[in-house]
């Protein structure tokens, strides 16, 4: 567990929700008979009612991992606590890698936090189902403009051609939009492929790879800009990522991110009901510094707006400030598109 998220106040329950639906099927039609009756009682806000529906449909699909996660949900939005964390530990029981995000959700009830980043699985399975309609969903319902919001730093602080990017979390390519008219090579990097399959079809990446940007392979690659546009806030510790990138700038090579912002006397990084992480200003200074980057840019910003709140963040840009050479690996990292 990493030490600034055991300093963490629990996070406080409220509706938790996620940006899309996952496949939820038991393979029992008697059992998604009953679950779809819950998801009815649910929407019309009973949701002891849900909870004891969703209760009698895992007596016919005792193995049914979602539906153990989607129980939880239920009795967490019940206020009952116990039963929602006994619900979530049975879903990771029986799907140890985590598809449904059963442990982000103990993590919002217990009070000391485990996790310091989301599964893997969670995150990979809910933007393979988000992608073909993520674009509409952040750009026009939500305000999202961080990728403009980076670009337009990025040019007022006098930096208009970069010769190599790399895109981390690239998602659909709407950072990518944004930055390619003043690149040379564009490269991204995304755990989902439903994700890239949409950024590939826009025809803007010069290389893109399938991975996981937090066990990225030291390499002898050097980017002049390494972007990361509202990526680490389903990381929480970013030590690993951020230290991967000061590995692999050149040695006037920038780092460009967004985070979301913790509030005043938040831990370094805290988990919130929307089950993204937030990031403590102090904490993202001290990161920075860690890894040997000067940080020109520390601006805080509204990244989109949530549920009809203006959602408050940082932008940032730091600057590589020593000469790093890798260890380990040779070659090319990434793939062509």
């Amino acid at each position: 567990m990493h030490p600034a998220h055991r300093r963490g106040a629990t996070v406080p329950f409220s509706t938790v929700y996620t940006m899309v639906k996952l496949d939820f099927s038991s393979g029992d039609l008697r059992a998604d008979k009953r679950a779809d009756y819950a998801a009815m009682l649910a929407g019309e806000g009973d949701y002891t009612g849900a909870a004891t529906l969703m209760a009698d449909a895992l007596e016919l699909a005792p193995t049914w991992a979602a539906g153990w996660a989607k129980l939880g949900d239920y009795h967490a939005q019940a206020q009952q606590a116990d039963a929602a964390i006994a619900a979530y530990q049975t879903a990771l029981r029986l799907d140890p890698l985590d598809h449904m995000g059963a442990g982000l959700q103990l993590d919002l009830l217990r009070r000391v936090p485990m996790a310091d980043t989301m599964p893997r699985a969670f995150v990979e399975s809910l933007f393979d189902q988000y992608a073909p309609r993520f674009d509409q969903a952040l750009v026009e319902k939500l305000g999202y403009r961080v990728p403009e919001l980076l670009r337009d730093a990025l040019l007022r602080a006098g930096h208009s051609h970069f010769p190599h990017v790399l895109d981390l979390g690239c998602g659909t390519g709407l950072m990518g939009q944004a930055i390619r008219p003043h690149t040379g090579q564009l490269s991204g990097v995304d755990l989902s492929a439903g994700m890239l399959r949409q950024a590939r079809a826009k025809g803007i990446y010069d290389q893109l790879e399938k991975a996981d940007i937090t066990a990225l392979p030291l390499c002898m690659q050097r980017y002049n800009l390494i972007l990361a546009a509202d990526v680490f806030i389903y990381l929480g510790a970013l030590e690993q990522v951020v230290g991967w990138a000061a590995a692999h700038l050149d040695h006037t090579g920038l780092l460009a991110f967004t985070v979301e912002a913790a509030g005043p006397g938040a831990p370094d990084f805290v988990l919130q009901p929307s089950r993204r992480y937030a990031h403590s200003r102090e904490y993202v200074v001290r990161l920075l510094a860690q890894a040997g980057l000067a940080i020109t840019t520390l601006e805080p910003t509204v990244l989109r707006h949530d549920r009809g709140q203006a959602l408050a963040g940082y932008l940032v840009i730091a600057r590589g400030r020593t000469t790093t050479t890798a260890t380990e690996g040779d070659g090319q990292m990434l793939a062509p598109a």
